[in-house]
């Protein structure tokens, strides 16, 4: 990392930043180019290893390059904001953010681990609520729910 002044490196720290982040962008390994993708996310971790667990529909471009490689890279950010230039120097602008960025093996999980998984994702997005008693199976049938096992990880912040 060019900026280890900006490197967050004490592991609660970095789940907070995981935490605060909206959206994940996975990049798939695609034909001539790659192929980024924004995801609603779930996470959990286990032994200090950090799971991301994302849902959608269980066809297209991307399950077509999982199937292919599953290895992806990704990147999540939490945008806290911007300070102008000062004394109308453009070059002095800033942006205030924290973020994720790692390497894994994305996979599809089924049965129970897909319910909990998706008992993850409401958990990041609607803490606040109660937990959902049931999914509808019709929709489960047509979603597809996939863990990232990350295998790399580092996290950064400018405040």
């Amino acid at each position: 990392m060019r900026r280890n002044d900006r490197e967050v490196t004490d592991w609660n720290e970095i789940l907070g930043i995981v935490q605060r982040c909206e959206l994940c962008h996975i990049a798939f390994h695609g034909e001539e180019y790659p192929y980024v993708v924004p995801l609603n996310f779930g996470f959990e971790t286990r032994d200090k290893q950090l799971f991301l667990y994302f849902h959608g529909a269980a066809e297209g471009r991307k399950h077509e390059l999982l199937r292919k490689n599953p290895k992806v890279a990704f990147v999540m950010e939490h945008m806290q904001g911007i300070s102008g230039p000062e004394n109308g120097i453009a070059c002095r602008c800033s942006a205030f953010y924290e973020s994720v960025m790692g390497e894994g093996t994305l996979e599809y999980i089924h049965g129970e681990e897909k319910i909990a998984a998706l008992r993850c994702l409401m958990r990041h997005y609607a803490a606040d609520s109660p937990a959902p008693s049931h999914f509808d199976s019709a929709v489960l049938q047509k979603t597809a729910v996939l863990r990232l096992a990350v295998h790399s990880l580092t996290a950064k912040r400018h405040t």
